[in-house]
């Protein structure tokens, strides 16, 4: 028997609305975990508390209930008084390993946080929350810092490397011999794709003042060469002519009009019998899954036009940009795939 506000409620348990009520708190936990390096330090071997306080930066009073922490979340495993990465710690949160996510656990930190705070006031005005308003947008000032824009970047290729591995190997590249990645940022998702298939000629199309950064990434993948930078304004700029364009996290930022604009564009710079891959965390058709819907209200709390979309109503602005056929699939349990026909 539980109550609420002194009334008996039989048989309803607060449990899953406490759970919700500080979700929070299991977040911040990791982000920390991650920040301080805890799994990188733990990555040779088990450790005590003393030594992973010690190495870390943790200070005594906070690190054991810290440690244990994690190990509840299954991050860590305890033995005796030393722990050790678990499986899924040891698989994607240590740095300098393939599939390294801790940039994206750092990204979440450092974007979503202070602008989900500020839900009930989008709510009540409906204007989009920036992290800072007077450089007109969410990752504004990660430009016109090139550390934090390095660091921001460093997040976004946790993600493509997933992506990049798996359009590598759900897609038959065999009959294509070029595509471009639009908004590909510093050429990560370019450069998985290509060492999957070195036939491909790749082009990156982002913003100009991002070339420098590409050209620092791609040279310190060994890739200098293999992947060309074009610079410019997807919705004004001519696009590079291609075999595939992919925009991945790309139609979220706009609206239904700029998008079929932007389609109808992508279809001017597919060749005949190419294809437009686009991937974003599409919203399921009777809008049940909450992970996909709060996805959505994020790109309305840091945009004032972006949402996330359904793949009925992707589908639909491909056919009125003039490609002839479309399929979808799932994508990572998060995302959605949907491929038109040029």
């Amino acid at each position: 028997m539980t109550t609420t506000n002194d009334v008996a409620v039989p048989g309803i348990s607060p449990g899953p609305l406490i759970k919700m009520t500080i979700a929070d708190c299991s977040a911040r936990v990791l982000q920390s975990a991650v920040q301080l390096g805890v799994f990188t330090f733990l990555a040779d071997g088990a450790a005590d508390s003393g030594a992973i306080a010690a190495g870390v930066g943790v200070h005594e009073r906070l690190a054991e209930d810290f440690l244990d922490a994690l190990a509840g979340l299954g991050l860590l495993h305890r033995d005796g008084d030393r722990y050790r990465n678990g499986p899924l710690a040891d698989a994607y949160l240590v740095r300098d390993r393939d599939g390294y996510l801790g940039g994206f656990v750092e990204l979440t930190d450092q974007t979503f946080y202070q602008t989900w705070s500020r839900l009930t006031d989008a709510l009540r005005t409906g204007d989009p929350q920036r992290l800072d308003p007077d450089k007109g947008g969410f990752v504004g000032e990660e430009h016109s810092d090139p550390e934090r824009m390095k660091r921001f970047l460093s997040g976004l290729d946790a993600y493509s490397d997933r992506m990049g591995a798996e359009l590598a190997g759900r897609i038959d590249w065999s009959g294509y011999s070029s595509f471009v990645d639009l908004g590909g940022a510093r050429g990560n998702l370019a450069a998985v794709l290509v060492r999957a298939h070195p036939h491909l000629d790749a082009t990156c199309f982002d913003l100009p003042r991002t070339s420098e950064l590409f050209d620092e990434h791609i040279g310190r993948l060994g890739l200098t060469g293999r992947i060309g930078f074009a610079g410019g304004d997807f919705l004004t700029d001519p696009l590079p002519v291609a075999d595939v364009v992919v925009l991945g996290h790309i139609l979220h930022g706009f609206d239904d009009g700029q998008r079929v604009a932007l389609l109808t564009r992508v279809f001017d710079a597919v060749r005949p019998g190419g294809r437009v891959l686009i991937y974003d965390r599409m919203i399921d058709d009777d809008r049940s899954d909450p992970e996909r819907l709060m996805s959505s209200l994020h790109m309305k709390l840091v945009s004032a036009h972006g949402s996330e979309y359904r793949v009925g109503d992707c589908r639909s602005w491909l056919r009125a940009a003039g490609f002839t056929s479309t399929t979808e699939e799932p994508m990572l349990d998060t995302h959605t795939l949907v491929i038109g026909a040029r």
